[in-house]
């Protein structure tokens, strides 16, 4: 027998505020991420951290995190929707204190694991409650408003990084996530629908629990490892063989619990599978994306992160002023027409960006941005209500879970794979252009800033060691620009994959009654 979403009878002023306030955990979640990164050197100096071992302030919060997130479900069964939130950003608030307050790179690890598990349940609680909470007439306000938190934090958080660390210190990093965390911990249990707790039914399969957590800290430090060591070095086989094993027995055993710990059944309603799909290439592309900008900006054009903050912020303002008519029309147009026009309109924008220059600077990136920032609306939205607009109440917080989590692991594997192209396409794009140039090409000579002239003093057919020293660091930058090219390119193809899949969800009978509701 089909089961029903429970229709909530008002959505009050109260609740709108409450779930504002979820929104504003997820995005200090989020954004704890980005802005940490822009500081990490600031970090390894004040805490005198190895560079190799520097990398782990980020992987251990990104680990904790997806572990968590998956777990949604199962935590909100127990806690209800409400306690769950206030735990998680309770938890989420005191870890960030105990980051600021930490003197060691092993207590801020530590405090790092704490912050990435609450905070990975923050996400998929506020996506999840966009289904529980309201009306399918006003679930699409609710998904823009929780939608453009979620994008706009990576895009925010290099520029507010770097300010903060220029104006303050790396503390305040962590400091500002304390005031919106007490007044979200302390106010939004009196806004948000009381439900009882249901600690006596509480069954936690502790072996499951530990073969889910094995393959995604497998997975997530393979991919970490990958682009340096090699994907097919011992360490990264070994890490994914592990993930792989772990992860077939965790399904084998999950699909036949009685009481699992994460709903994987619920991947049998095909236009939940395909929603999960499209995350997995949204997250590809826009994690991949909000990477690759500072990456090009720091090392080809040697700004700040001030500077690559306020030239990402073009994506954001982007995504702002489309939301009110991405509103609109996802109540009007089919899901999968818009999800198609906006994954479409996403690879445009990737695939702009296939060709810069040593000189590409803000006005070459700002209409690739604005395009991706429209996109990215539609490739958001309506994918969300395909995935979990047609699902039970008691379905959409694991639902909610793994959505999240498809996006996640879109994004480590697209950083991995863009890692790895330029780590191994870097050195290949320079032997070709010095090839070129030893052969006499002005067009190339060109291309890496040299003067053709030099040409005619000797430098073609031969380099000695001056001229090597001089055009050396040239061909290195116009390698890197190309590699960098070659990582857009990639990233426009995980897109245009979303297009090709939307095809394949279908409307059920239980997606078409909610749209019937809708309207």
């Amino acid at each position: 027998m089909m089961m029903t979403r429970t229709e909530v009878p008002f959505t009050g002023t109260r609740t709108w505020i409450g779930f504002a306030l979820m929104c504003l955990g997820m995005f200090m979640a989020i954004l704890d991420i980005q802005v940490v990164a822009t500081s990490l050197p600031t970090i390894q100096g004040a805490l005198a951290i190895s560079p190799e071992a520097m990398s782990w302030i980020q992987t251990s919060y990104l680990i904790a995190e997806v572990i968590a997130i998956p777990l949604t479900g199962w935590l909100t069964r127990i806690l209800s929707m409400r306690w769950l939130f206030t735990a998680a950003i309770a938890f989420f608030t005191l870890a960030s204190i105990g980051c600021a307050a930490s003197d060691s790179f092993a207590m801020l690890v530590s405090f790092r694991v704490v912050q990435g598990f609450a905070g990975g349940t923050l996400i998929p609680t506020v996506f999840a409650a966009v289904f529980i909470l309201f009306r399918p007439r006003t679930q699409g306000i609710a998904t823009t408003i929780a939608g453009i938190m979620a994008v706009l934090a990576p895009t925010v958080g290099p520029v507010v990084g770097g300010w903060i660390t220029q104006m303050y210190s790396w503390h305040w990093l962590f400091l500002i996530n304390v005031v919106p965390g007490l007044i979200a911990c302390v106010v939004t249990p009196y806004l948000l629908p009381r439900k009882n707790t249901n600690f006596e039914g509480a069954k936690l399969d502790g072996l499951s629990l530990f073969l889910m957590a094995a393959a995604l800290a497998c997975l997530e430090i393979g991919l970490k490892q990958s682009p340096q060591d090699g994907w097919f070095s011992s360490i990264c086989i070994s890490l994914f063989s592990l993930s792989a094993l772990t992860g077939g027995f965790f399904v084998w055993r999950t699909l036949r619990a009685a009481h699992p710990i994460v709903q994987l059944s619920t991947f049998r309603d095909r236009s939940f599978a395909i929603g999960c799909v499209l995350s997995f290439c949204l997250g590809v592309g826009l994690f991949g994306s909000v990477y690759l900008i500072p990456v090009f900006l720091a090392f080809v054009r040697g700004h700040d992160a001030l500077e690559i903050g306020s030239t990402m912020l073009v994506t954001g303002v982007a995504q702002l002023a489309i939301a009110p008519i991405a509103v609109a029309l996802e109540r009007r147009v089919d899901a999968r027409l818009l999800t198609g026009v906006g994954f479409a309109l996403f690879a445009l924008g990737l695939g702009l960006s296939t060709f810069e220059t040593r000189d590409t600077d803000f006005s070459e990136m700002f209409w690739p941005q604005v395009i991706r920032g429209a996109a990215i609306m539609f490739c958001l939205l309506p994918p969300t209500r395909l995935a979990l607009g047609a699902l039970s109440e008691t379905q959409v917080p694991d639902a909610s879970g793994l959505f999240n989590l498809m996006r996640n692991l879109g994004g480590a594997i697209g950083i991995a794979l863009i890692d790895t192209v330029l780590y191994g396409r870097t050195s290949i794009h320079a032997d070709a252009l010095r090839a070129q140039l030893l052969a006499g090409d002005t067009t190339t000579a060109t291309a890496i800033g040299l003067d053709p002239g030099l040409f005619a003093s000797g430098l073609s057919g031969s380099l000695t060691p001056n001229a090597e020293a001089y055009v050396r660091p040239m061909i290195e930058k116009a390698a890197f620009v190309w590699s960098v090219n070659d990582a857009w390119a990639m990233l426009a193809a995980f897109a245009l994959l979303g297009v090709l899949v939307v095809p394949f969800a279908w409307r059920t009978k239980q997606a078409s009654a909610v749209a019937i509701k809708a309207n």
